[in-house]
């Protein structure tokens, strides 16, 4: 056999075990030995069944990623799963763990499976911007059905394995050791004299109705996957399964498997799952730093954001401290978070007994005291430079030594912050995003004096509290705020210009923006970005035209949803945005008053604008080390700012539509629009005229 797969017999049931760690990929190696192991049990009179089983913590968990980049080196997986499925005796697939991808596939050319409680099973190459490529579209309406199949693969959503037995993907689910369970599953099947169950000889349940079933999905797609190719293809290579042999339908789904593969989509999906896989590699970081236990963790400030993040550890099983100065603030904070869990629970993703677990976790109080025993302090009040220095030095006063200290600011200068304390080694940002308990990203910011165990806990924090981390150095706004203030300016600029907030939203949204950059503020609350600028004003451009309209809501009183009306109103219940008249011939006057050309932007002018300005603003960043790498840029955004995945990333977009092209066109707006917003990073003049990218470049650094 090999090393990573081993035979071995247990009576007349032959036993095939994988054992590579740490999560028993579908790599060459193991394809080699699933191969060889296979070939040396063919035409053995002495075995009556065979059980596909692994070690350590999961079954086959999927195909090996990296084979997207170098190929697939032979033995292929068809090859492999034509073997097994071929197989003269049973073959039980044992399975357990987390079960993706070429997992699934390996188990459903299998002919019998036996799942551990707790397994979860999916194909999620949908989210990565591919197709399942080992079979997956053939098999799967095969075994359960054409509609299930398509839920399972469309959604990219596991099933557990109660649900895996209930459309009968998994024939029986068991608690305790799955393989004794699947060998004595193989017995039973011998014993009742049943031979092999190839999937690829079902036919396909629903297939009298595949016209109108896969239809209905086309016409759902424009709206749940927008902008995005591979589920059409997805449903290309499923009608192919009710339409053509087995064989056929292999070598079609293969040719589209290839397709979405070469694609920008799958690309960018691929460049975001290598990218969270870097985030961890910081310059300068010692190789044996050790991590700081968390045991318990303090908040400041019961708010929105305070409860969100008192929520994370609570449900990682960390107790909370949060302190608030007022009462009335703790008392409408935690009924904040129990309304969140509630919610939970009615949805059915939590037990009321898990509520109670988790609000047992926090507790509240009104003493700084009470914070001493912890281990990560986290500062959550509003963006004020003043008040956060008088918390810090508060902190510094009762937190135990060795305490981390974090603020979640979002923009402010953290180095200012730590020098108000004795311990500028343990002052770290932690800047959350709002809602907190929902939002994947955590921008880790490292001040010039942060240790490099504090910077390795964030990241250890951030993995605990199922966040991706992302370190960044001090400016302002980080990477991702930083990064959003050219990208709103030219949105703002292009409404003095002519354009309605709906134009300029819905030109952002088709792009795949999650959100238009102005029905966000308004959901944030038009007031926040304003009162920041108000700050720094000695720092921005003597430009009256800068930021102007959310100048002019604020100080109307038009905040967004929170008062009813900002760049939209939102006079129904729901909330839902709706043009407001008044607010477009106020921008309108205000155009006049200020001199500003009223020219109308087109969609993809607002696109842009917008985006290369983004993008430019990326690129100084870069060069100023304030971030580590260009996918790092990437991962902010579409983790954090609604950036479509499907384009991988602002740094990533930028490489696809070709950095020439859009030096060219802001050296453009440069001529034509204000020029002292237009000057192009000198980093990307550099890539540019070299004909290079940011991928290349990050790719010499590291």
């Amino acid at each position: 056999m090999s090393e990573l797969v081993n035979v071995s017999m247990q009576g007349d049931i032959a036993v095939v075990t994988v054992d590579s760690p740490p999560v028993n990929t579908l790599s060459r190696e193991v394809r080699a030995g699933l191969k060889a192991a296979f070939e040396s049990l063919r035409g053995n009179a002495a075995v009556k069944g065979v059980v596909l089983a692994c070690a350590g913590r999961t079954f086959l968990s999927g195909g090996d990623m990296r084979e997207f980049e170098t190929g697939v080196q032979a033995p292929g997986y068809h090859e492999v799963l034509r073997l097994i499925e071929d197989s003269a005796v049973p073959v039980v697939a044992a399975l357990y763990g987390t079960v993706m991808g070429g997992g699934v596939e390996t188990a459903i050319a299998c002919h019998y499976r036996v799942a551990q409680e707790g397994t979860k099973l999916g194909l999620p190459e949908i989210t990565l911007g591919i197709i399942p490529g080992a079979g997956g579209t053939q098999r799967m309406p095969r075994l359960i059905g054409l509609e299930p199949a398509l839920d399972m693969m469309l959604s990219g959503k596991p099933l557990s394995a109660a649900d895996a037995v209930k459309v009968s993907l998994v024939d029986t689910a068991v608690d305790g050791d799955v393989t004794a369970a699947a060998v004595a599953y193989a017995r039973e099947i011998v014993a009742a004299g049943k031979g092999p169950r190839r999937t690829r000889e079902m036919a396909v349940a629903g297939a009298d109705r595949a016209g109108e079933i896969l239809a209905a999905r086309r016409a759902q797609l424009g709206r749940t996957f927008r902008n995005r190719n591979s589920p059409n293809v997805l449903l290309d290579a499923v009608q192919a399964a009710v339409e053509l042999p087995f064989d056929a339908g292999i070598a079609r789904e293969r040719e589209l498997s290839n397709q979405v593969e070469r694609a920008v989509e799958g690309r960018a999906y691929r460049h975001l799952f290598f990218a969270e896989r870097e985030l961890r590699r910081i310059p300068g970081l010692p190789a044996d730093v050790k991590s700081r236990q968390i045991k318990k963790v303090g908040i400041v400030g019961a708010g929105t954001m305070g409860g969100g993040i008192g929520m994370c550890f609570a449900n990682a099983g960390i107790p909370v401290t949060i302190v608030d100065a007022k009462q009335e603030a703790l008392d409408r904070g935690l009924a904040t978070v129990r309304k969140n869990y509630e919610r939970s629970v009615t949805r059915g993703s939590l037990k009321p007994e898990q509520l109670e677990q988790r609000m047992a976790l926090i507790a509240p109080s009104l003493d700084y005291a009470a914070l001493g025993d912890a281990d990560l302090v986290i500062e959550a009040v509003f963006e004020n430079m003043k008040l956060k220095k008088e918390i810090f030095a508060r902190l510094d006063a009762v937190a135990k030594p060795g305490a981390i200290l974090g603020t979640n600011t979002s923009t402010l200068d953290i180095d200012e912050i730590a020098a108000v304390t004795q311990r500028p080694q343990d002052v770290i940002g932690l800047h959350f995003f709002s809602p907190a308990n929902v939002m994947r990203l955590l921008e880790i910011v490292q001040c010039a004096k942060t240790a490099p165990d504090v910077v390795m806990t964030a990241l250890d924090v951030a993995k605990t509290i199922r966040k991706v981390g992302v370190v960044a150095k001090v400016c302002y706004g980080f990477i991702g705020n930083r990064m959003m203030d050219p990208y709103g300016r030219e949105a703002e600029r292009c409404v003095l210009e002519g354009a309605t907030p709906e134009e300029v939203d819905a030109a952002l949204e088709d792009f795949g923006m999650a959100m238009g950059i102005l029905a966000v503020y308004d959901m944030a609350g038009v007031d926040i970005g304003h009162l920041t600028r108000v700050e720094r004003a000695h720092l921005l451009p003597k430009d009256p035209a800068f930021y102007r309209p959310s100048a002019m809501l604020t100080e109307r009183g038009w905040l967004g949803q929170k008062s009813g009306r900002g760049y939209y109103r939102y006079d129904s219940p729901d909330r839902k945005r709706t043009p407001d008249a008044e607010a477009i011939a106020m921008f309108a006057e205000e155009a006049a008053r200020l001199g500003v050309p009223q020219r109308k932007p087109s969609k993809q002018e607002i696109q842009e604008r917008c985006l290369y300005a983004m993008i430019n603003e990326g690129a100084r960043i870069l060069e100023e080390g304030v971030a580590i790498r260009a996918s790092d840029i990437d991962i902010v955004y579409t983790a954090g700012y609604g950036f479509p995945g499907y384009r991988g990333g602002p740094m990533f977009y930028a490489d696809t539509v070709g950095l020439k092209v859009i030096y060219d066109r802001i050296v453009e707006f440069g001529r034509t629009l204000d020029p002292q917003y237009w000057q192009p990073a000198p980093l990307l003049e550099k890539l540019a005229k070299a004909g290079g990218s940011f991928a290349q470049w990050q790719a010499e650094r590291t």
